[in-house]
């Protein structure tokens, strides 16, 4: 389970990281980091998703 909050860490880092490019004008960073971050979060949702199925 450390593995997937360690994957949505990284996805937030990411997205904040995105926000900071975007503010500072660097538009095709902050949209590579929207992409990564993006990339992050979905791997760590489908894997939370992937464990508690069998818990049910």
């Amino acid at each position: 389970m450390r593995h997937v909050y360690i994957r949505g860490i990284m996805g937030l880092i990411w997205l904040v990281a995105a926000i900071l490019s975007g503010v500072s004008g660097n538009y095709p960073m902050a949209a590579l980091y929207v992409l990564l971050g993006g990339v992050f979060l979905y791997s760590a949702y489908t894997t939370w998703k992937k464990e508690n199925e069998g818990g049910m």
